[in-house]
């Protein structure tokens, strides 16, 4: 896997102060979207133990609330492979930090509902995930005014709660 950056204090992508990933590959292009550039998945740099190494570095002061994953998207399968195995170490040395996901795919009964990125990983991944803001971005239904998401159709689903509930909770209504 690349990645296309590493924003170490980024205040836009989820709540709080937070290090977001940008990863490379995206095959939804959805039109307008504001990061054309990491649509290519070899794009940007190798997604090294190295840095790896950095994020989790980056993590730990307590002013950083967590983890953000976006891209390109997170979730295409080339992705999720790689992601996987940072993402649970993430969580087992700061378990203290959430973590949240933008994907343009979109989210049904703790995995996603498109056959074509819903692998043995999918499931797990998700469960490591305290917010996903699911939903390809619709030029149509933008609207500058919503939190954590570019168009109405897109959701901030409270992961946690809707595997606990096994019903789709939002995070922000």
């Amino acid at each position: 896997m690349n990645y296309a950056e590493i924003k170490k204090t980024d205040i836009a992508n989820g709540e709080g102060v937070r290090v977001s990933l940008f990863v490379s590959g995206c095959r939804r292009r959805c039109k307008n979207c504001f990061n054309q550039i990491a649509w290519d998945f070899d794009y940007g740099n190798p997604f090294t133990e190295e840095v790896e190494e950095e994020i989790i570095s980056a993590l730990t002061p307590y002013y950083i609330a967590g983890l953000t994953l976006l891209g390109g998207d997170p979730m295409e399968p080339e992705n999720q492979r790689a992601l996987l195995p940072f993402v649970r170490k993430v969580r087992a040395r700061l378990p203290e930090k959430n973590i949240w996901c933008f994907t343009g795919y979109t989210y049904s009964d703790g995995t996603l509902e498109e056959d074509a990125v819903r692998l043995s990983e999918t499931k797990e991944l998700i469960s490591l995930f305290d917010v996903l803001v699911d939903g390809r971005f619709v030029e149509e239904l933008k609207d500058i005014r919503l939190k954590f998401r570019g168009s109405a159709n897109q959701r901030v689903i409270d992961v946690q709660k809707s595997l606990q509930s096994g019903q789709i909770v939002l995070y922000l209504s």
